[in-house]
């Protein structure tokens, strides 16, 4: 039998001073916790800070004095009853940022949530004669006078409503689509998928840079039901590429007794050409070459919440809302709420004021450079290497692929730009930023104004308690 080593009988003696399970229980911090939040909690707690003791004794460390014990037991309780789901400051310059929530909503749009959430509401009453009214008037009626459409309908996100197209319409039988426009959207989702739930059957046709009106022609059989269109509102192919006008799609449904439906996808019902971005379809324009249905994002470019919105023909729509899926599909008060606040903000001509993704949009970069410069001073007084510098922000979101807005920014040079991001998402709140050309970037455009306040003295904070390397 081998001896001992010493190292083996210090991590022995280690352990055997670790407290027990049950001994820790008894203190009465941790007693008073566990009437707080359950038993269930504080058990948990006990036994991962002891399962990390113990691995810290066996990578050669000691016990741990009984006081920072109990505070890392402490700590990982309060970390338990943490929200996840917090506010974060986009320093990153990215608009529709899909991980950090794409659009913040209107100061009415958050009026509209509060009052909806905190009172009762004639979400399904008609007030005029007092009896049971239809939810799906609060979004329609707006839909129709921006868009031109003849109905409305609002469910959970655009997939859900793609795919709710599709299955009312075109289940077990054929959909001609283009593979040019067989897209990837966030998360891994894939149109095919998509359209396979449906329990439609896709026909692809055409090549990925070039599809032709023939290519749908010869597809057509008497098992189809639907030709889509897919706005590849994520990427872009350029180059020897040819693709099928939406009035030529329209033209052979009509002559073959097909129905037309297009996913936009980004859903913009203004024209970003005029804010110096490329032209991005809108659904106004969809219905007016002939789309039958439409369906687009209400969290994109239209800068409202998560909603997936159906435009078109009114008794195509009729069918959808009297459709089995309608429910499940169907979108709760405060989404209902937040769009309607979002949508008359279009009506009244009032969008890029009051809409902060159009606020974001609209920012030029000497505006944004006003913005910067005190930033940049008074890091500097913090001892940080800050100076303004000209870049670029981006959409984001799925939405306008390549398209890039100038913008003025502070960049700060740091020895190590990825210990400092991963400090700055470790603040609270977190600070999200990017790194660009070895510094660390933040990009006023995305910072909101009141998160301004927290963004600078936060900065300040990780870079006092943080190390420099």
């Amino acid at each position: 039998m081998s001896p001992v080593s010493d190292a083996e009988s210090s991590m022995h003696a280690a352990m055997r001073a670790l407290p027990a399970v049950e001994e820790l229980l008894q203190n009465h911090t941790l007693r008073a916790y566990e009437r707080k939040v359950g038993r269930g909690v504080v058990l948990d707690a006990v036994r991962a800070a002891l399962d990390a003791a113990r691995a810290d004794i066996r990578a050669g460390g000691g016990a741990p004095m009984p006081a920072l014990l109990l505070d890392a037991i402490t700590e990982r309780i309060e970390q338990s009853i943490r929200p996840t789901l917090t506010r974060v400051i986009n320093a990153t310059g990215v608009i529709l940022h899909t991980n950090l929530g794409r659009a913040p909503l209107s100061q009415d749009a958050l009026q509209a949530i509060h009052d909806a959430a905190t009172s009762y509401s004639n979400l399904e009453y008609d007030l005029d004669a007092g009896e049971r009214g239809s939810r799906y008037i609060h979004a329609r009626e707006l839909l129709k006078k921006l868009t031109g459409a003849q109905a409305a309908l609002v469910v959970n996100n655009n997939a859900a409503a793609v795919m709710f197209i599709l299955r009312a319409f075109a289940q077990q039988r054929e959909v001609i689509v283009s593979r040019g426009q067989l897209v990837e959207i966030g998360g891994g989702f894939r149109v095919p998928d998509v359209l396979s739930e449906s329990g439609a059957r896709m026909v692809e046709v055409g090549t990925t840079n070039r599809t032709r009106v023939a290519d749908f022609e010869n597809a057509v059989s008497e098992k189809t039901a639907l030709l889509l269109r897919v706005h590849p509102s994520n990427f872009r192919v350029v180059g020897f590429t040819e693709e099928v006008t939406l009035a030529e799609m329209s033209a052979l449904a009509r002559k073959h007794n097909l129905l037309l439906a297009d996913d936009l996808g980004s859903g913009a019902l203004l024209e970003t050409s005029a804010f110096g971005l490329a032209h991005e379809p809108m659904p106004q324009e969809s219905l007016s070459a002939g789309a039958d249905l439409v369906a687009f994002s209400g969290d994109k470019l239209l800068g409202g919440p998560q909603c997936g919105i159906i435009i078109g023909k009114a008794e195509l729509v009729a069918r959808l809302e009297k459709h089995p899926l309608a429910r499940a599909l169907r979108v709760d008060k405060l989404t209902l709420a937040a769009l309607q606040a979002t949508l008359l903000h279009y009506l009244k001509n009032e969008a890029a004021q009051k809409i902060p993704v159009w606020q974001m949009i609209s920012a030029n970069a000497d505006a944004l450079g006003k913005r910067a410069a005190p930033w940049a001073e008074r890091w500097n007084k913090s001892g940080l290497a800050a100076q303004v510098i000209d870049t670029f922000s981006t959409i984001g979101g799925g939405s306008l692929p390549g398209e890039t807005l100038p913008t003025r920014a502070v960049s700060l040079a740091v020895a190590s730009p990825d210990a400092l991001v991963a400090q700055l998402r470790a603040n609270e709140p977190p600070i999200v930023a990017r790194i660009e050309n070895q510094r660390v970037v933040i990009d006023p455009r995305t910072v909101l104004p009141h998160d301004e306040g927290a963004l600078l003295e936060g900065i300040e904070r990780v870079w006092r308690m943080g190390p420099r390397a």
